[in-house]
């Protein structure tokens, strides 16, 4: 039995599908890209760079009514004969068209396809980082940086020469950068997972990437003692944290548990990969 979505976030290519959604009230989907959380209750989209000052953003949402199977011929009635023509899409029509009263942004340029969330997360997310729903342990570790204004890139995906890896939380910082990823139990101590995530970050340290991580006791029991302080000094010795590109912060705890800042001059250190992948 497949799991169903409460929220699905998808891609919105461009302000002429926008268009679509606002004046009939359908988005598409191509069969052969089904998410893997299907069929959602609602709909939300993801406007990339195509929307310029209204980039990197979900803005509109909407209640699913139905879903139907058409081809794009069906789609797209005036569009000239095509190899396309035949190709099949779930059309999903919406009940009405909502927008909330703020949009959740993204603090750096990305791609998203699709990203499969619960009602909950997307009623009270600032960001897009609050959305992601694949990981307890992620959620745990997510909430104490967040609280302590440590902010990371969560499934931040980084390419090297022959792999694509998607990072649990991705720190920027002045001299180099990190990844933090948290081992759940019964998938990383499989004997090939081990093997996979060396291999892994082998490649990740090749582009300068450090990598801490972190098991399912640590996080449940450690996080505030253990898990926290790890990589708040990790981030201090990789030269601080870039915050919007324009400084680097350090992290000082003080006695009371909470955190100080330490603010210099800084450079941005990475690099965004902000190109639109055509979802038809």
């Amino acid at each position: 039995m497949e799991e169903s979505a409460e929220v699905l976030v998808a891609f919105l290519p461009s302000r002429g599908d926008l268009g679509i959604l606002q004046d009939q009230g359908w988005y598409r989907i191509p069969v052969t890209s089904k998410p893997r959380r299907w069929p959602p209750k609602y709909l939300a989209f993801y406007q990339p760079k195509s929307f310029g000052e209204d980039a990197f953003k979900i803005r509109y949402f909407g209640l699913v009514k139905t879903i139907e199977i058409v081809t794009r011929r069906e789609l797209f009635p005036r569009e000239g004969k095509s190899e396309k023509s035949e190709k099949r899409y779930f059309r999903l029509w919406l009940d009405s068209l909502q927008e909330r009263e703020q949009p959740i942004s993204s603090r750096l340029p990305r791609k998203i396809v699709f990203l499969p969330t619960t009602w909950d997360k997307f009623m009270l997310a600032d960001q897009i980082n609050d959305l992601f729903d694949d990981s307890p342990l992620e959620d745990l570790l997510w909430h104490d940086l967040k609280k302590l204004n440590m902010l990371a890139e969560r499934q931040w995906e980084v390419r090297t020469r022959n792999f694509n890896y998607q990072l649990d939380f991705a720190f920027f910082c002045k001299d180099s950068n990190l990844d933090v990823e948290t081992d759940g139990d019964s998938w990383h101590l499989q004997r090939e997972r081990v093997e996979h995530d060396n291999r892994r970050d082998n490649n990740l340290g090749t582009l300068g990437w450090h990598v801490l991580r972190f098991n399912t006791r640590a996080i449940h029991d450690q996080r505030e003692e253990y898990c926290v302080p790890c990589i708040q000094e990790t981030i201090n010795r990789l030269g601080g944290l870039n915050a919007d590109g324009v400084v680097a912060r350090k992290f000082y705890p003080k006695p009371d548990g909470s955190q100080q800042l330490n603010l210099f001059n800084g450079k941005t250190d990475y690099n965004t990969d902000d190109d639109e992948e055509d979802s038809a």
